[in-house]
């Protein structure tokens, strides 16, 4: 069984930083994909980034963009988001997902991924 711990949401104004962090501790192999996903209030479960075990398998949704980074340090299945200029819009509740066997790709569904952290809270005033 993977657990996974997020850490790293809080309160910030219009324009601030959040950098939230993912570990899977104790899980020994490589968590092929890892991935952030995002729940406002009433919305439904949207993707943010995903990271597979390569740099070339980093994808990005295409509203944040520009604004948030996605990094991995694989040999530890620990995601980093580095999310930037944020907006009101992003304020959300924050999912690390993890699969083990499976491929990242852009677009992913959440029923891809076997395994979910409790969530980590994002709110911007404006």
């Amino acid at each position: 069984q993977v657990r996974l711990m997020e850490s790293g949401g809080g309160s910030v104004p219009a324009g601030g930083s959040l950098r939230l962090s993912c570990t899977a501790p104790g899980y020994t192999y490589t968590l092929r994909c890892m991935a952030w996903f995002r729940q406002a209030p009433g919305k439904d479960r949207e993707a943010v980034a995903f990271a597979g075990t390569d740099i070339n398998s980093s994808y990005l949704a295409d509203s944040v963009r520009g604004r948030f980074t996605i990094s991995r340090e694989k040999a530890e299945n620990t995601i980093l988001l580095q999310m930037n200029n944020l907006e009101a819009e992003d304020t959300a509740m924050y999912y690390c997902a993890a699969v083990g066997h499976r491929y990242c790709y852009l677009g992913a569904p959440a029923g891809l991924f076997d395994y979910w952290g409790q969530g980590t809270q994002v709110t911007v005033s404006s």
